[in-house]
Parts: C-alpha cells; sequence; structure tokens
C-alpha cells in the first residue's frame, strides 16, 4: 500500500477537482438527506436521478450539453412529481409513471444523438475525475443556493416532514414548502450524479443519512452527522481511489462501500441503544 499515491495524484488538477467536487456534494447530499428520510422520498432520489438521463439526452441533442441538460431536466421531473404527487400515498405511484415514461423518451432523444454517445451514459455510472473549472463554479454556486435555501426553509420543513397535518393547520404552507424541497433535492441529485452516477446516487443522498439517525433523533444533530458521513464516504472515496490508482475500480465503488460500511455500524448502535441489557453488560445483552 502506497500512500505516495495519494499525494502524487493530487498534484494534478483533475484530482483537486475531484476532491473539491466530492465535498461540496457530500455537504448538499448530507443536508437535504435527513428530509429525504423523514418525508419517505427515496423513491424519489431515485427517480429524479435516473430522470436525469432523459435531461442530458435532451442536451446533448440540443445544445450538446450533458449536464446542464440533466439539471433542467431533474427540475422539469421535480415539478411534475411536485404536481401529480402531491398526497404522499399518491408520489411513489407518480414517480413510477413518470420514470417509466422519461427513461424510454430518453433513450429514444439519445438514438438521434450522432456524437458521442457515452456522454450521457456517462450521467448513469458518474464521472467525477472529468470535473472541469467551470463544472466547480457551477457546484459552488449551487451549494451556496441549497444552504441558503435550506436555511430559510429548515423550520417549517422540519415541521411539515414530522407532522404535516398540524403543520398545515397551524399556517405552514405545507405543499409549497414541499415543492421547494423537491427543487433542492433534484439539484442535488443531478450534481450528485457527477460524482456516482444515478444508478448509485443513494450512496450519498440516502445511506448517510439513515446511519445518522441511528446515532441520535434530534433533527440538528442528525443533519449534522449526515454531512459528517457523507464527507467521510465521497472524500474517503476519492483518496481510497487515489491510493489503488492502479485498480480499475471505480471511485462510486469506494464511495457506495463506505457509506455501506457507516451504515452498518449506525445499525450496531442503534442495536445498543435499544437494548439496555446490552449497555450494561459491555454489549453483550446475553451475559448477566
Amino acid at each position: 500500500m502506497n500512500f505516495s499515491n495519494i499525494s502524487t495524484t493530487l498534484s494534478f488538477p483533475f484530482a483537486q477537482h475531484a476532491l473539491i467536487a466530492a465535498t461540496l456534494i457530500a455537504i448538499i447530499s448530507g443536508l437535504i438527506g435527513p428530509f429525504v428520510a423523514a418525508r419517505d422520498m427515496a423513491f424519489a432520489v431515485h427517480g429524479t436521478a435516473e430522470l436525469s438521463f432523459t435531461g442530458a439526452a435532451a442536451g446533448l441533442l440540443i445544445a450538446h450539453d450533458a449536464v446542464n441538460g440533466a439539471l433542467i431536466g431533474s427540475l422539469v421531473v421535480a415539478t411534475a412529481i411536485g404536481v401529480l404527487g402531491a398526497r404522499q400515498s399518491e408520489r411513489n405511484t407518480a414517480i413510477g409513471v413518470i420514470l417509466g415514461f422519461g427513461l424510454g423518451l430518453g433513450f429514444y432523444l439519445l438514438s438521434f444523438y450522432s456524437g458521442f454517445g457515452p456522454e450521457a451514459l456517462n450521467i448513469l455510472v458518474g464521472s467525477i475525475v472529468s470535473v472541469s473549472t467551470h463544472q466547480i463554479v457551477v457546484l459552488c454556486a449551487i451549494a451556496v443556493v441549497v444552504i441558503a435555501v435550506m436555511a430559510v426553509l429548515y423550520r417549517p420543513l422540519l415541521f411539515a416532514s414530522i407532522d404535516p397535518e398540524v403543520a398545515a393547520a397551524r399556517g405552514v404552507r405545507t405543499r409549497l414548502v414541499g415543492l421547494v424541497f423537491v427543487y433542492v433535492l433534484a439539484i442535488t441529485v443531478t450534481e450528485a450524479a457527477q460524482i456516482v452516477g444515478t444508478l448509485l446516487v443513494l450512496s450519498l443522498a440516502i445511506t448517510p443519512a439513515a446511519a445518522a439517525r441511528r446515532f441520535t433523533a434530534h433533527p440538528l444533530l442528525t443533519s449534522l452527522l449526515a454531512i459528517v458521513f457523507a464527507l467521510i464516504a465521497a472524500d474517503g472515496g476519492v483518496l481510497l481511489s487515489f491510493l489503488f490508482i492502479d485498480s480499475n475500480v471505480k471511485i462510486s465503488v469506494y464511495i457506495t462501500f463506505i457509506s455501506f460500511a457507516l451504515y452498518l455500524i449506525g445499525l450496531g448502535v442503534g442495536a445498543l441503544k435499544r437494548d439496555p441489557r446490552a449497555r450494561r453488560n459491555g454489549g453483550d445483552p446475553d451475559r448477566t
């Protein structure tokens, strides 16, 4: 194991860009993750992520720009989810309908593109090592916007997520709050797809928050822990890929493995917290 690989690789701009992008996306993914879990929107993350492929295909066809096409497409999808799935009981069905149509449309549009097709397919698997300086600037701007919106939205969104009926009775515009959050989710997921791809985006948007919820039930602490875990997974995955740079393993694989390991640790902590005998007996509930 040659740790000098990391310092050597980080001397190249592509590696620096990859680490910066991973950090920015981890922060905003960790920030929204607890609300995704509280609002039972894991399927919305999956649907929005995969349908960014449709926007990428349209972007390539119209303007030869897969990334911005994916971003615009995800906002269109977010609007459709917000309108068709305003009620939680209808949301998953609406997402399933949109997902089936959207993926078919994406491959249909891609069939008309005569350029380098894998540019759109890269949205499915991620391509963090090709992040440009311009994309870093865009990521910084998006991160600032997402953090600002979530700071303003935090209290009403938390209230609406925990008890939407009481929140509505207290004057919280739950539908508007939910729609704004869906937009924030769509933007975050699309940008996260640049690292792990749409097929594995749950490893940053869901898993760190799921692990954090096992450690604490306090909303603010959960958000902070989710950000920390997302940073460990994203930056750790990038650094591990530099450490084993001679292997053919993609960065997204390391990120998903670290995320899952954190979740397993969270499961263990949660089990200990639920079993008072385990706490008294040093972790062994059967020892008396």
